[in-house]
Parts: C-alpha cells; sequence; structure tokens
C-alpha cells in the first residue's frame, strides 16, 4: 500500500502525513493497524444491543484515530455518528454503520492487497 493508493481511497494523505510528520512509511503503519481497532466490532455490537452509551465510547475513539490519519471515507460517517450518539439520538444508526462498515472493509482490503 502505498499514499497514492490512499489518496485513491479518499484519504487526506497531505493532512495525515502531516500529521505524522511527513513521515511515509510511519503514517502507513498507522494506517494498517486502523481496520484491526477493535472499536469496529464494540460500535457495531453496542448499536446492535440500542447501547447507545458504549456506541458512543466506540464511534468517539473511532473519530480520533481515523481523524488523526486523515481517513475520510470512514472518519465523515464516524463524526456524524459520534454526534447523533453523544445527544443520545433515537434513531435508526444502520446507514451510518454501514458506511463505517464500507470504509472500514475498503481499508482492510487495501491494506491486505500487497
Amino acid at each position: 500500500m502505498t499514499v497514492n493508493d490512499l489518496t485513491a481511497y479518499g484519504a487526506d494523505t497531505e493532512d495525515g502525513m502531516k500529521r505524522c510528520l511527513n513521515n511515509e512509511g510511519f503514517y502507513i503503519r498507522m494506517v494498517k493497524m486502523i481496520p484491526g481497532d477493535p472499536n469496529f466490532q464494540k460500535l457495531y455490537d453496542s448499536i446492535d444491543a440500542n447501547d447507545l452509551d458504549a456506541a458512543f465510547e466506540a464511534a468517539h475513539a473511532l473519530k480520533g484515530s481515523t481523524g488523526n490519519l486523515a481517513l475520510s471515507p470512514i472518519f465523515d460517517p464516524v463524526c456524524e455518528i459520534t454526534e447523533l450518539l453523544r445527544s443520545r439520538t433515537q434513531m435508526d444508526y444502520m446507514p451510518l454503520v454501514t458506511k463505517i462498515r464500507e470504509g472500514r472493509d475498503a481499508l482492510e482490503t487495501l491494506c491486505s492487497a500487497e
């Protein structure tokens, strides 16, 4: 996986690289850790269980990690779900969970395509 691959995926690699002191190797290593973050499964399970407090914790953690690496395909829907969960909005969260899952799965595919 290269920075160009991540740009094609939709990441703001210029911003992500800045946050990693323009160290491409470090940036790539950090990005490769994201698909395995247990907060994805915690978010999915918490939404299924209607545990909005636990879902908020997981979403907030994902917001930080994906935001720092500028992984927009995951970060954007995570931001949206985080704010809705912060206010404990009762709604169908599955469309946002689906977007998050698709972004995560696409990144996992990209990371494992080497």
